[in-house]
């Protein structure tokens, strides 16, 4: 099932993708359920929102493909290496990705995401993934620059906007058959199967909640393969894994 979060007619509301419509939900299924209002409406009519807004933080994975780590000079670490982004760097698809200021070196990096469907702490990799909502498609944008300077990564990572996710969340996804390809301006830099990450889903979840308790609709970035690379004011960014669709967003510099 692909859920959607959308703006229709002023309103913000949750919806079922049924081919060309959204079957509108009475509230937010992950804890309203699944009831439907009867009503439908044309996806071209709404403007797709970022499907969840983490009730308390985004959890991140870094170097979580071998190719990755070797590209940014690091080692790869023995457990999932975490931290975090504020849920006000999320926006959605199609909204602007603003390079900061303060950076000259803004990064893309696509990525899977976790949408957590229960209050997860302490649980095991083998009970992992009946804490899982959804998944839906990450960009872990980057302020490389600021990054190396500032020795760890919250400024860096943590910008306003610097989450886009989107555009659903489909809850009946394998990651072990899916594949990750980023575009920029129409060329794609970054193309590897899920099945490459290191760590994996279960593994990470159960990892992340030994340290934090997660919400529901909490989300989790899962690490980017290879292929990172700049972006500046007008590029186009497009990151797609398979069946869960296309994530699209435009650069702007910050006025």
């Amino acid at each position: 099932m692909r859920i959607a979060r959308f703006s229709h007619n002023d309103a913000i509301k949750y919806g079922i993708v049924d081919e060309t419509d959204l079957v509108v939900l009475a509230g937010d299924p992950m804890f309203a359920g699944f009831e439907t209002t009867g009503e439908r409406v044309p996806l071209a009519d709404t403007a797709l929102l970022a499907p969840v807004i983490p009730r308390s933080k985004v959890v991140c994975v870094g170097l979580n493909y071998v190719d990755h780590a070797s590209e940014v000079a690091m080692e790869t670490p023995a457990e999932p290496l975490l931290f975090l982004k504020p849920n006000t760097a999320v926006v959605g698809p199609g909204d602007a990705i603003v390079r900061p200021k303060q950076s000259q070196q803004t990064e893309f990096e696509g990525e899977l995401a976790i949408v957590i469907g229960r209050i997860a702490k302490n649980v095991s990799a083998e009970a992992a993934l009946d804490c899982v909502f959804g998944y839906t498609i990450g960009n872990d944008v980057s302020a490389r620059d600021l990054q190396f300077a500032d020795g760890q990564w919250a400024r860096a990572k943590g910008f306003d906007t610097f989450c886009p996710l989107g555009p659903a969340i489909e809850t009946d996804f394998d990651p072990a058959t899916a594949r990750i390809t980023t575009s920029l301006n129409g060329e794609v830099k970054q193309d590897a199967p899920l099945s490459d990450m290191i760590f994996s889903v279960a593994e990470i979840i159960a990892h992340a909640s030994a340290a934090f308790t997660l919400l529901p609709g909490d989300v989790i970035l899962t690490g980017t393969p290879s292929g990172v690379g700049p972006f500046v004011a007008g590029d186009k960014i497009e990151i797609a894994i398979t069946g869960l669709g296309t994530l699209r967003n435009t650069a702007r510099d910050a006025a």
